[in-house]
């Protein structure tokens, strides 16, 4: 898909909305139109109960609802699902907003002894909360090993390279300036997948989703890159889903720092202009 195209499918009215606003400039007013960005709420239901409701930008939906699933620890891999679709209403048509997951049986009773709270309450996901109910590092590196030391080198000249095709590719953001974006590269720094969302986790719940729809995962040799800061969430998301590296064009957060360091991932934050910082583990970013 060239760029004209991915602008022309960003226009999409089920992501963009247009309408008139009063624009001013110093002293005089003038009525013209503007691009939004569409926020709608999107349920993911398992075995038909639901689960979560989560204010997102439509769009990748069932990458959405894997990726969601992965990172609260529900499932582990694409091989704990039978099956992921648009759920029916009472006259068996389809609902637009609503994904309907079925596990294996031996999944969901192992994720319903593992994190009965998951199951008992009802999520409500915010466009900019991350993960609920994990409160600190301590308790997630109880249950989620930290990435094994590894022989990944990833060059200087392919992290400078990230920032440009990530911009170049955020096709919706060009319209309205609203949204946040995660890309997933290989170590030789070739954008595989770009997901754009209100909700800079939802973004990255879309990437790793994608690689669950398309058996790329784990992600233990590629670099996820997103607009904007690293906060501790995301961190956490890039834990679970096993990605050694994870770019930044703005600055990382104290705890993002943090988890990074203790679960073996290599944090790169302020990656533009040819420059970055690299916060942990610098020894897989080499000068070739």
């Amino acid at each position: 898909m060239t760029l004209s195209d991915s602008w022309r499918s960003a226009l999409d009215p089920q992501r963009v909305m247009e309408m008139d606003v009063v624009r001013w400039q110093d002293e005089d007013a003038a009525s013209c139109d503007e691009h939004l960005t569409v926020e709608e709420p999107f349920e993911v239901r398992l075995g038909h109960q639901s689960l979560a409701v989560i204010m997102r930008t439509p769009g990748h939906d069932i990458e959405l609802a894997l990726g969601f699933l992965l990172t609260e620890g529900i499932i582990q891999s694409a091989e704990d699902i039978l099956s992921v679709q648009n759920d029916q209403d009472e006259d068996g048509l389809p609902l637009a907003n609503v994904v309907n997951v079925t596990l294996r049986h031996a999944t969901q009773q192992a994720a319903m002894q593992a994190h009965p709270a998951t199951f008992e309450r009802h999520f409500a996901v915010s466009a900019s909360c991350g993960l609920c109910g994990k409160n600190s590092i301590a308790d997630l590196m109880l249950t989620v090993p930290a990435l094994e030391p590894d022989q990944l080198q990833i060059s200087a000249e392919t992290c400078y390279g990230l920032a440009d095709q990530l911009n170049a590719q955020q096709a919706v953001f060009h319209h309205t300036g609203g949204l946040h974006a995660a890309g997933l590269f290989t170590s030789q720094g070739e954008l595989l997948t770009l997901r754009e969302d209100i909700g800079r986790h939802n973004a990255v719940d879309k990437v790793i989703g994608y690689g669950l729809s398309n058996t790329l995962f784990p992600y233990n040799e590629h670099i996820l890159m997103v607009s904007g800061r690293t906060s501790f969430e995301i961190i956490q998301k890039a834990l679970l889903a096993r990605i050694p590296c994870v770019a930044a064009i703005s600055a990382p957060s104290s705890m993002a720092v943090e988890l990074a360091e203790k679960g073996g991932i290599t944090l790169i934050g302020f990656l533009r202009n040819r420059s970055m910082n690299v916060y942990t583990h610098p020894e897989r970013i080499v000068a070739r």
